[in-house]
């Protein structure tokens, strides 16, 4: 029984295990990992590469290398316990890949079990010059640099470091036990924040021993003063980025300082000394080294956390926030709204897209208004669309008003002022209401009709002008008895019907409006506008002011009846009273001479049909003038 209770124990215990793990997501291989330059909320932060040997893998430049032709050349071996040291010979030869020393050497795989090792040719000449150059093909901010000889270190040797791919070259770090002598520099110079970029030169690291595996390592920020403030020491950042470098060594160490002859005894590494030739007889000093090392990152000014090649093979940075460039070191196209900087651990410094409410594709940066703005926005939209102005594209531009229905985004939230080109003192209109500024006497939103108390002229300059004060007596009295005036015609009532036959028997037909009254006699003379003329027999009408020639007993029936400030349809003729011009009339009381021959004008009587004008009647009258021209009124 007791191997059941353990099974269920197991299986308990199994489970509290799973739960106190909490439920298990079956995706949550699948997930994709978060950007590292955005917070678990979305927000910009600080991201920067990993640390790495920008030199593994890479091609090294060098000026020498031994193997062609095969030479001998000698070591100094240390066997430790106090045992005398050694010299060992080798053969080089650049034809065998078990005895070449290639360059290749100083950045491939490096352990103590694989220690491969580039060797110079035998220096047998004074100055020793010898030349590593390595190209990381991209800006990286570089932390150190570091040798690994497997022959004695030089006694002097020099760093250099170029920011624009070798074009140029400055000194980054010395090495010499003779600073002074070798580089006219100081062995020990202090540092401040005045000098922080200027390369020193130290005299550890050039001892002769140990004869094989010594190191010198530079590190870059060591001793200088801003080097714990590095985000905000743009003279430390420019300090430690680089495309390229180069190490010199300038001078060996010399054959009594290693404690052997020029031509000491040693033994060789096997039978191949014969290969070497007269070889022998020089002098076997060389450089070699086993490792060279150049740490630090991809250089993406705090917006790209990885490097890629890309489509032409070159290592750029992936950059994020907005910006881009091998090194993330600008904008985006339009996103200007601030100045690019480098991101540091308190502030990304992502940058912002330029606000130009969806109706611009290219702005600018401004500096003077990003300092008004107190550093907040400094984006000038540019080619602003869809009729807006603005830095921000926020307003209409002129001869449009806002849309006050739409969003200033929308598309369509400006429209067009639509002003008349001549009742409009101008072409822009309010940005709100979209009332365009009107001439004196001229309403309306377009500025398109005449106000209260004007009336339409033909003047472009005053299209609408006053309408001169009529007599207090809009309608002339009469003292004639109701019951002469009945016997003799009846007043119009109610809307007259105009017609083909009744358009024909007239001698005129036009529209006119009434401006002023005076009496000349038994007459009373009208001034009028002509507005339209749509028939004149004999002697032709035009347009503009006339006058109108009633006589007094007619008018005092209300035979016609006329207004002033009105518009009437005056058509006269044959029917009892005359045309244009002058002719007899009949009044209430028998008959009336006309006007006479030195009165001029139009005149009407109780025969003649003088109504208040409608517009509905243009169109009608325009019909019987065509019809009139195709000779229908003779047929009426």
């Amino acid at each position: 029984m007791r191997d059941p209770w353990r099974g269920l124990l197991a299986l308990c215990l199994l489970v509290v295990s799973v739960s106190a793990h909490g439920p298990t997501n079956p995706f949550a291989g699948q997930q994709t990992p978060q950007d590292p330059c955005y917070d678990d909320t979305g927000a910009a932060r600080r991201c920067i590469p990993d640390f790495i040997n920008a030199a593994f893998g890479k091609e090294v430049g060098v000026s020498s290398v031994c193997g062609r032709p095969p030479s001998r050349s000698c070591s100094v071996v240390e066997r430790g316990d106090d045992r005398p040291s050694v010299r060992a010979c080798q053969i080089c030869d650049a034809a065998d890949p078990r005895r070449a020393h290639p360059a290749s050497h100083l950045t491939d795989h490096n352990t103590a079990h694989n220690l491969t090792c580039w060797q110079s040719e035998n220096l047998n000449s004074s100055p020793h010059n010898v030349s590593l150059t390595l190209s990381l093909g991209k800006k990286f901010e570089i932390t150190y640099v570091s040798l690994q000889f497997c022959s004695p270190r030089p006694e002097s040797l020099a760093i250099h470091k170029s920011m624009d791919y070798g074009k140029t070259w400055v000194p980054y770090q010395f090495y010499s036990s003779q600073c002074r002598r070798v580089y006219n520099r100081p062995s020990k110079a202090a540092i401040t924040k005045q000098n922080e970029q200027e390369a020193l030169c130290a005299d550890g690291h050039t001892d002769p021993y140990p004869a094989s595996g010594g190191l010198i390592a530079f590190s870059t920020l060591d001793g200088r003063p801003s080097g714990k403030d590095f985000d905000n020491s743009p003279v430390l950042q420019d300090w430690v980025t680089v495309t390229d470098i180069r190490v010199v060594f300038s001078r060996p160490q010399l054959p009594r300082e290693l404690g052997l002859g020029a031509n000491g005894g040693g033994r060789d590494d096997d039978d191949h000394a014969a290969a070497a030739g007269s070889a022998t007889a020089l002098p076997t000093y060389f450089y070699a080294v086993g490792d060279f090392q150049v740490g630090g990152r991809c250089k993406c000014n705090g917006h790209g956390a990885r490097c890629l090649k890309d489509k032409e093979g070159k290592l750029v940075c992936d950059c994020k926030h907005n910006t881009e460039g091998p090194e993330c070191d600008r904008c985006k196209p339009f996103h200007y709204d601030r100045p690019w900087q480098r991101a540091n651990a308190r502030e990304a410094n992502e940058c912002l897209p330029c606000n130009c409410n969806l109706h611009a594709r290219r702005c600018r940066f401004n500096m003077e208004l990003y300092k008004l703005s107190g550093r907040k926005s400094g984006g000038v939209c540019m080619n602003c669309r869809h009729n807006t102005a603005g830095r921000h594209c926020h307003y209409c531009k002129e001869g449009f008003y806002r849309d006050l229905a739409r969003p200033i985004s929308h598309r369509r939230a400006c429209k067009a002022c639509d002003c008349h080109p001549v009742g409009a003192a101008g072409k822009t209109c309010n940005q709100t209401t979209g009332q365009c500024p009107c001439k004196d006497g001229v309403t309306g939103i377009t500025c398109n009709r005449c106000a209260k108390g004007y009336q339409q002229s033909r003047s472009p300059v005053a299209p609408c002008i006053k309408i001169p004060v009529a007599n207090p007596t809009a309608v002339v009295s009469s003292t004639e008895e109701p019951a002469d005036c009945e016997s003799y015609c009846k007043p119009v009532k109610g809307n007259l019907k105009i017609n083909m036959k009744k358009y024909c028997k007239k001698d005129y037909a036009v529209q006119v409006n009434v401006l002023d009254m005076e009496t000349v006699g038994d007459w009373a003379k009208f001034s009028v506008n002509l507005v339209s003329v749509y028939k004149s027999r004999g002697e032709p009408l035009k347009r503009g002011d006339n006058v109108l020639w009633v006589h007094m007993k007619d008018l005092a029936c209300k035979c016609p009846k006329i207004q002033m400030s009105k518009r009437f349809l005056v058509m006269g003729g044959s029917d009892g009273g005359t045309g244009p011009g002058t002719g007899p009339g009949v009044g209430p009381g028998g008959g009336a001479s006309g006007p006479g021959a030195e009165h001029v004008g139009l005149m009407a009587d109780k025969n003649s049909l003088v109504i208040q004008w409608r517009d509905v009647w243009t169109r009608r009258l325009r019909k019987f003038q065509r019809k009139e021209k195709k000779g229908k009124c003779s047929k009426a």
